[in-house]
């Protein structure tokens, strides 16, 4: 073989080991990329989970309150305002902001600003049970009613931003379903108002 066949195999081998190292890198780049993203979409769905969660307890709590100091019909057992009570509701509160904290970190844009609008329906219902002054007309219900809307919007941009693909739910199913009515809330220290699954 004669110089110029050496070279060509040589110019060969070399090319080849180019090749194979960026392709290599490549795979090795798109794996971790791939890790990285699994590992922070499941710190999201944690993040996203307890703070919904987080929520969905204090507005319970609220409501519970209001039940006690006749602003809100029944459907949920009453909860005397005691210093007691109050001290773990603001307990709670600053658990739920810490929660809060940790989804603006990772949520994307659009979930975080569901979430922000989410903390504004909460803290209306906290200051209607509180007997509070605001600047809504509409009353216990209607805020509670917007409340359940936002925490909806928060849930559904959440599962957007994880991928998650289809709807909750099949289809719209009633509340309440046709087996409660009002003495059976009562009598079970109900929770309607509390929602469907997640409500």
């Amino acid at each position: 073989m004669g110089l110029t066949g050496q070279l060509a195999t040589l110019l060969g081998v070399a090319v080849g080991a180019v090749l194979s190292m960026a392709t290599t890198m490549i795979v090795e780049r798109a794996r971790w990329r791939r890790e990285q993203s699994v590992r922070w979409d499941e710190r999201r769905l944690s993040a996203y989970a307890e703070y919904a969660h987080a929520v969905k307890e204090l507005a319970h709590r609220y409501r519970r309150i209001a039940v006690a100091k006749g602003i809100a019909a029944s459907g949920a057992a009453p909860l005397e305002p005691t210093d007691e009570v109050l001290a773990e509701v603001a307990e709670a509160e600053v658990q739920r902001s810490a929660l809060a904290e940790t989804v603006w970190m990772l949520g994307d844009v659009r979930t975080n600003t569901a979430a922000v609008r989410l903390n504004h329906c909460l803290w209306h219902l906290e200051w209607l049970a509180r007997g509070l002054p605001t600047r809504e007309q509409g009353g216990w219900d209607q805020a509670y009613a917007e409340f359940r809307q936002a925490r909806q919007r928060f849930l559904e941009l959440a599962r957007v931003g994880l991928g998650v693909r289809g709807t909750r739910v099949a289809e719209s199913v009633p509340w309440p379903p046709p087996w409660k009515n009002d003495l059976s809330q009562t009598a079970h220290g109900g929770r309607a108002g509390s929602g469907q699954a997640g409500g």
